[in-house]
């Protein structure tokens, strides 16, 4: 059984990681129908699924695939409300990419 790592990713990651499942933190700028915006240090759009109920201004959590035009296609969000430390998420993305060998699986 091979196992793939899900790694935690902001907008300047997208371009290595298309076709693949990744998780981004960030905050919902706009919401259009199934359609949100989202700043994780850089904007990105992603595709909601019906499961989805987002707030603009509040943080969200997303793990979906990335596409070729670097949006996501959402599977699963969470809504964490408006006290997210973007910076915190940040750094662990930063610091999950310098120590590829404790958070991947390659």
């Amino acid at each position: 059984m091979e196992t793939a790592a899900t790694p935690r990713v902001t907008a300047s990651y997208l371009a290595s990681y298309i076709g693949k499942n990744v998780i981004v933190v960030g905050k919902v700028i706009q919401l259009r129908g199934d359609e949100a915006t989202l700043d994780a240090d850089g904007t990105i759009n992603a595709h909601l699924n019906r499961d989805a109920h987002l707030s603009a201004g509040n943080g969200v959590q997303v793990i979906g695939k990335v596409n070729p035009d670097m949006s996501i296609k959402v599977l699963t969000s969470l809504d964490l409300g408006p006290g997210v430390d973007y910076n915190l998420a940040n750094t662990l993305v930063e610091i999950s990419h310098q120590h590829r060998s404790i958070f991947f699986y390659d």
